[in-house]
């Protein structure tokens, strides 16, 4: 019997990637686009397209009770500049804002929609890139606490612990990717990179744990194969502060070497967010996913990832 699984989110960076891995693997796929304009692109990819708006509950329970999946993986984010326009991280709230929404109202309209027509597991996607707690040692595992968050970061970090909270209840799976790069997924900063106006912030300490896209969806496709529970950090196996990889992905991008900016003026100019990211955050652990999952790597270290998808 073929397994059926739903993608909310199909037509996302992740999801252009996860559809065709599915599909490889024998899956019958109905992955969902808020545009009717990109189910000819699920279509090709070999997908039933529908068109859903996961803040609308009506729409999720019809779409779910149409497809009857055995699983659903939410892949749902609104940070596409169809979406939320150019990528603000100065107004950080502003931008996450739909994101959020998806986060929490999306996810409770997925899970009942699951109990609702009896779909047994749920996989979602959360993010462990700059929400990493910030005391401690500067590779976090699954074990560790997120942060309580206040001011710009609240909403986005209440989100995400919402989301874990009730995936995690209901049985399911959620894997916390890390930054994600390769097709689609890093073209403005690399746009930012090469006109110099991605600075190094201060002494460039804060760490990032990295994940190529590609991989990030073999893992997905891992945890809904073996109905995989509890929460799963996604990157790969270098977590590195940025007064490395950015200088890195500088020479990859043929840019010349990043600019240092004090703090303060990358607060004035950026906003808190990278501020934070760049001096204070915290990398995460794979070791669980490639324990637990058996998860392998096709890109062990965004420096090999880095290189190739700007070669």
């Amino acid at each position: 019997m073929v397994m059926r699984v739903f993608v909310a989110g199909g037509t996302g960076v992740m999801g252009r990637r996860l559809v065709p891995q599915l599909i490889a693997r024998g899956y019958q796929v109905t992955a969902t686009t808020t545009s009717a304009a990109k189910l000819g692109l699920l279509e090709q990819m070999g997908a039933d397209g529908v068109v859903m708006d996961g803040l609308d509950a009506v729409s999720v329970a019809e779409a779910v009770a149409a497809a009857r999946p055995d699983t659903i993986v939410n892949q749902m984010t609104a940070i596409s500049p169809a979406h939320a326009g150019k990528p603000d991280m100065r107004h950080f709230d502003r931008f996450f804002a739909t994101t959020n929404r998806l986060r929490s109202e999306g996810t409770d309209h997925l899970l009942a929609a699951a109990e609702a027509t009896g779909v047994p597991h749920v996989v979602a996607q959360s993010a462990g890139i700059w929400n990493g707690l910030r005391e401690g040692g500067w590779v976090k595992t699954e074990e560790d606490p997120l942060p309580e968050e206040t001011g710009k970061f609240r909403t986005a970090a209440e989100a995400i612990v919402h989301l874990e909270d009730a995936v995690v209840r209901a049985g399911g799976a959620v894997l916390r990717y890390g930054g994600f790069y390769g097709p689609g997924a890093t073209d403005d900063m690399v746009t930012f990179v090469r006109k110099r106006q991605f600075p190094l912030v201060g002494g460039g300490t804060g760490y990032t744990s990295w994940v190529h896209l590609d991989d990030a969806a073999s893992a997905t496709v891992l945890a809904v194969e073996q109905k995989a529970k509890g929460v799963f950090c996604i990157a790969d196996d270098e977590p590195a502060p940025a007064g490395e990889w950015l200088p890195y992905l500088a020479e990859c991008a043929g840019a010349k070497r990043p600019m240092r900016v004090p703090k303060w003026l990358a607060r004035l100019l950026a906003g808190d967010l990278v501020v934070t990211m760049m001096t204070e955050g915290r990398g995460f652990s794979n070791a669980k996913a490639k324990r637990e999952l058996g998860w392998e790597l096709r890109y062990p270290s965004w420096r090999q990832g880095f290189r190739e998808s700007l070669g």
